[in-house]
């Protein structure tokens, strides 16, 4: 039995791809390589994501719930809204992109430039809009009491609609001092004081008696459990340990504070990515303007941006379905 070896051209080598392998210059295979390695990393996110999820899915927030805010609108619950029209721009700015890897290959600088232009645009308003809503993420609407356990108590009134803290709790007249390293307590240190305590909000409550409290776990319907009125003061009572208004690494006002984690990691991560893609188009655009490109009789390196882009973009519609949509 005979093996046959196919050789190149030259001296007999196994490897015939030259300096372009795949007919693809080395630009674009560095890019490539970059590109999966990426994507395994995003991968192991996502997956970590999933697993959490699923282990504490009886407990995780309802994303319908969480992302209600739109710009200019405060005060009107509109789930998803600006979400979804985030992820529509950016996926607009990666059908730009392939308008202006189009123009490239038809030494087209004027709508090179358009184009070009026109995916900054759309990275910016991406950039700015994930940058808003983490700021509306982290400020909170409502506040809840954080349980001795860990575990978030809600409130809603009669009728299941949520109430904020503010529209109830009464601020006392006690004085808070914030634990700082300098009152000698070393080993201990906390963020900015919420605006009321337990205390305020039990006062709060017992004075309202349409409010009840929700917690964070889920019934068999997937709504969370609304708790009588006689509960909901034992509760609150009992085990109410602190007041949380919005979310960080450690609190979370929505429910798990795993969410909150998973959320400033996974997205922040991709936000990074989507802003050094808009700070590689500037440069790409302004070597376009200058005719650097033109002059070359070139615009691969438009080409290799928008690779780049476009799994910036992908990445993105996998975030968008963990996070908002399942």
């Amino acid at each position: 039995m005979s093996t046959t070896v196919v050789t190149s051209e030259a001296e007999g080598k196994t490897w015939g791809g030259g300096n372009e392998p795949l007919k693809a210059s080395y630009g674009k295979m560095m890019m490539w390589f970059f590109i999966v390695s990426d994507a395994l990393t995003f991968s192991g996110f996502l997956a970590a994501y999933g697993f959490s999820r699923f282990k504490f899915i009886d407990a995780w927030p309802i994303a319908d719930e969480v992302f209600t805010h739109v710009p200019f609108l405060h005060g009107h619950e509109l789930p998803m809204i600006y979400v979804a029209f985030m992820t529509f721009v950016l996926i607009m700015s990666s059908v730009t992109m392939v308008l202006a890897v189009d123009a490239g290959h038809h030494l087209n600088k004027a709508k090179v430039t358009l184009y070009m232009f026109l995916t900054i645009i759309g990275g910016l308003i991406f950039v700015g809009s994930q940058a808003w809503e983490w700021a509306t993420f982290i400020k909170g609407d409502y506040g809840a009491v954080e349980t001795k356990g860990g575990n978030i108590l809600q409130f809603v009134d009669a009728d299941g609609h949520r109430v904020a803290l503010r529209d109830f709790a009464v601020a006392g007249e006690h004085e808070r001092v914030q634990q700082e390293r300098k009152n000698g307590l070393w080993f201990v240190g906390e963020g900015s004081l919420p605006t009321y305590t337990v205390e305020d909000v039990i006062h709060g409550f017992e004075a309202n008696s349409n409010l009840l409290v929700r917690t964070q776990y889920l019934t068999e319907d997937g709504q969370k459990t609304v708790l009588s009125r006689e509960e909901s003061l034992k509760q609150l009572k009992a085990n109410g340990k602190l007041v949380v208004e919005g979310a960080n690494l450690q609190h979370n006002e929505y429910g798990s504070p795993l969410f909150a984690d998973f959320f400033f990691f996974i997205t922040g991560f991709h936000g990074f990515h989507v802003f050094s893609g808009v700070v590689l188009n500037i440069i790409i655009f302004f070597n376009v303007v200058l005719g650097t490109y033109e002059k070359r009789k070139s615009y691969e390196m438009v080409e290799k941006v928008g690779l780049y882009w476009h799994f910036v973009d992908l990445v993105w519609v996998f975030v968008f379905t963990f996070f908002y949509l399942v």
